[in-house]
Formats: C-alpha cells, structure tokens, sequence
C-alpha cells in the first residue's frame, strides 16, 4: 500500500501550505538550477514569501497573479499567496499581453509578479487599477532579504485558495474557483491511487497554471517527495532530465507521448521510471504499444479530468492493454454518474452526460453566475454526495465491467495538444482585425494534436489583403496553440432558418474540402 494518507472526505482538510511540511526537514523537496530545496529550507522560504506578499497585499482573499518561469517563485507561491491569505492566480506563460490583461482584470488582481520580458510587454490597460507589477526576481530578492516570516495558514476548508483560468465554448476564459479542500484532497487522492512515496522524484514538465501540471507538486509534497521543474526547448530535454535526475513519475499530454515515444529512451531512465501519466487527451492503442516498448516496467495510467472538477477517472495500469480505450473508474473523492436526458442514471452500455459530484468539485466561476449556473447544477438524485455537481457536458458509457468509456462532448470546444481552446476566442480576434466579416473556429482531427485548429472566414474587404494580413495579425493576438492551421477563405456562408450562420454546415464543408 501507498505510504500517503487517505483520509475520508468528511475529514477536515488542512490549508494547501501545510504541504511545506509533509515531508521530513533534510529531504529534497525542489530541484532548482541552483540547488536544491530540503523541505526545511522549503518552508522558510515559503514563510518569507508569505511575509513579503502580505506587506504588500493587505487585505485578506485579494488576488495575486504569476505570469513567471518555472522556477522558484512559480512552485513556490500557490503555498505562499495560501500562507498569506490570499488568493493565487496562475497565468498560461503561453498566452499573450491580449488574454492576460483579460485575465488581470476579471479577477481584479492586487499584484502581479513574473519575469521582466512579460511584464514590461504590458500595458497600463492591461492592468487592474492600483495593481503592484514587480519582476520574480526582485520579488525573491526583497522576500529572501527581510526578517519577517508568516506562520502556516488556519484557514478553513472550503476558503477560496486559487483561480486557474480556462478556456469555455463560449465567451472568454473562465476563471475556476478553488478551494483549500479542492486542492488537498485531490493531492491526496493522486498520490494514493499513483502510489507515491518519500523516494519519488517527479519531473514537471506541464504547465503549472493548469490542475493538471499545479498537481504535480501537490501530489509528489504531500507524499514527501521532490520535484524537479523543467522549461524544455525539445522533447529530447526531457529524457536527458529524467536520467539526469533519476526520475520515477512523470506526467504527460498525448502530443508529448507521441514525440517522447519517437525517442530513444537510456536503459538507466527505463530503470526508475515507476509510473507514468496521461490527460488532456486519449492514447491511442499504437502509442500505448510503443510506451511499453520504451518504458517495459513502469506502470501507465490514463487519466481524464476537468478543472470545474479537478479530475474524474483513471485507468489501473494492470487494465490498460486490455481496455486501451478506456477512461477507467472514478479516482479517490470523486462520484461520478452516467446522467441521461431525464436526469436518471443510465442503463449498462447507455450514453449520457458525465456528471461529477463530490468534494472535488470547485466553487464555480469568479464573478461568473450565468456560466456558473450552467455547469455547476443540483447533484442527480441518487447521489451519494448531493450538494453541487459539476455537468462535463461530455458523453460518456458504461459498461458492464463499471468502466468508462468516452463517447464525444456536447459543445464546440476545441481540444488540441492538452489546451481547451474557446472557438470564439479565436472567432472574436479574427473579427477584432478589421479584414473579416464572419469567422467560424472549429477542432479538426489530428493524429498529434487530438484536433487542429481551423478556421472558415469571410473578408471584410479585398479578400487578397485579408488572406495577406489575417495570419500575422493573428500571431499577435493570440498564443501558439490557439493559432489557425490553415484559414479557409469563403465568399458566402450558409444561413440556418434561424438566421444565424449554420455551423454543423461550414463544418461539413471544410471537412469535405480536406479530404479532397
């Protein structure tokens, strides 16, 4: 068994940086460029931080924002901004001045901290009245400097503790709202199910402004292990890190899997890789193949997961060869439902919406009632949590063995190299230049990405300056992974009796015109 607690979910919870203290004090907890972090010095450091932030941030739940490398400053203030009562806000490093300043200015954010080329690409306009804009490095130095040092959080359970922002179907990024429960028992519900332990050396190579990367941390501290952080410039990187520091968990995208599995993987790695993880996507049945080839004695787990929720499901590696396609059972703290269309649960076999309930289940969307109340809804009848749920919109089976299996989602969302990309988004910048009338952003496909991104437009003037100037204009405006493929320039599109551009129609077309 798995040395981490398993607490029942009634349990009280402890505030997410009370993590700085669940390993013992001389053990490794961060490999930094520099050196490495025992938890000892890991939790001074966070209580410095924690000081530095409430100096200057004074009221109790404001928001600060990391727009910062993946360093120090960026592992270390999920616990610190938790330490100092207030509230986190990763930012994507991939996006663009464009949606960051959306993203400061929906949550109203008190401070920002990041690396000097990001902040100074900002613009008075981008930034929320009043908002301190300090680089990571003179954030660090000014913190490390001083005597203070703020003693661990008391804060309650459901306290709100961070705000990931994500990409909707609809409209602009919605900020999650995550509490202090949220994050802890999904750390300890990852842990136990991986079977980590005080030994396991975890390499981050995912983002840490999504659940899915901050897990990383919360799951390898909490079981008393150290984390490696890793910016990579080539897939190549992250297999000379994971021999370079004996590495036993690593976490993926499909799009990483693929590239990683095209690589010659040292007998050394193959040694102490224990287990591996996957989300943001499914493997296919060929790539799962050339993992085992690669890897022969590290467990594979297959995972799905929603920020409203955290994560849902996984797969027993001991199941994966012979349900490769399947999305497996609900992970620790988490009951989830097949739901059909009069709110029953669905027979054996039957399809309908997965519905999450449980105390994974995040707080809904900042200062977002409407969207709110369309996702997180009443928990079905027969629920053994009750309470609020969250509604994937996803279609999904069940089949006589209690496995899920994934059937398609019900909205237009755009799910490409891990990222939900929103098709309006993407809509409203090519519409915000200027040179097109109408714009239709839709996922094709891809044997790489899961789905690319294309995008059907009518100019708005001369069509031969509008095909010249969309694409760099585009670049600008949006990051890499929200950028078009290919645009697919049309005179007219076609009108549903509503009036409203038919959609299912353009897709067909452009569809059509790639398979030609």
């Amino acid at each position: 068994m798995p040395s981490v607690p398993y607490p029942k979910p009634e349990q009280l919870c402890r505030p997410i940086d009370h993590l700085a203290e669940c390993g013992t004090g001389d053990a490794p907890a961060l490999v930094l460029r520099d050196g490495t972090l025992s938890y000892r010095e890991l939790r001074e450091r966070v209580a410095r931080l924690a000081a530095f932030l409430s100096k200057h941030v004074d009221t109790a739940g404001a928001r600060v924002a990391t727009w910062a490398a993946k360093g120090e400053l960026a592992c270390l203030m999920p616990l610190a901004t938790a330490r100092a009562g207030l509230v986190h806000v990763p930012v994507n490093p991939l996006l663009k001045p464009l949606q960051v300043g959306y993203i400061l200015r929906d949550c109203g954010a008190s401070m920002l901290l990041g690396t000097s080329a990001r902040v100074d690409s900002l613009s008075a306009d981008d930034l929320p009245d009043d908002c301190i804009v300090m680089s990571e490095q003179d954030a660090i130095a000014q913190a490390y400097a001083a005597d203070g040092q703020r003693e661990f959080s008391t804060a309650s359970p459901d306290e709100l503790a961070a705000i990931l922002y994500t990409s909707g179907s609809t409209g602009q990024p919605k900020g999650v709202m995550l509490s202090h429960e949220n994050m802890w028992l999904g750390a300890v519900s990852v842990a136990h199910y991986l079977g980590m332990a005080a030994d396991d050396r975890t390499l981050a190579v995912l983002p840490l402004s999504f659940d899915y990367g901050q897990n990383q941390l919360f799951s390898t501290w909490i079981a008393g292990g150290c984390v490696v952080p890793l910016d990579y410039l080539l897939p190549r990187d992250v297999v000379k890190a994971c021999s370079r520091h004996s590495i036993t968990t690593l976490a993926a995208v499909p799009p990483l899997w693929m590239q990683l599995a095209e690589l010659e993987w040292p007998d050394d790695v193959a040694g102490t890789m224990r287990r591996i993880t996957n989300s943001g996507g499914a493997l296919t049945k060929e790539l799962v193949r050339r993992l085992r080839s690669k890897l022969p004695g590290t467990r594979l787990f297959p995972m799905y997961g929603l920020t409203e929720a955290f994560r849902s499901t996984y797969l027993d590696p001991d199941l994966v060869d012979r349900h490769p396609t399947s999305m497996g059972r609900p992970i620790p703290h988490a009951e989830i439902l097949v739901i059909d269309g009069a709110g029953n649960e669905t027979a054996v076999d039957e399809e309908g919406e997965l519905v999450h309930c449980g105390p994974l289940v995040a707080q809904g969307y900042w200062q977002d009632a409407v969207r709110t109340a369309e996702r997180f809804r009443p928990a079905p009848k027969g629920s053994r949590y009750g309470g609020t749920a969250v509604w994937s919109g996803d279609r999904v089976r069940r089949d006589a063995d209690g496995l899920l299996h994934f059937v398609g989602r019900r909205d237009a969302m755009i799910k490409s190299a891990g990222n939900r990309i929103s098709p309006q988004e993407i809509e409203d910048a090519a519409m915000a230049t200027g040179l097109v009338r109408d714009a239709v952003a839709l996922g094709v496909e891809d044997a790489r990405l899961g789905q690319a991104v294309h995008l059907a437009a009518r100019a708005a003037g001369p069509r031969d300056v509008a095909e010249r100037e969309l694409p760099a204009r585009l670049a600008k405006m949006l990051p890499n992974f929200m950028q078009p493929r290919m645009i697919h320039w049309r005179d007219d599109f076609p009108i549903n009796p509503n009036g409203k551009l038919d959609r299912p129609a353009i897709r067909q077309d452009i569809l059509q015109e790639l398979t030609n």
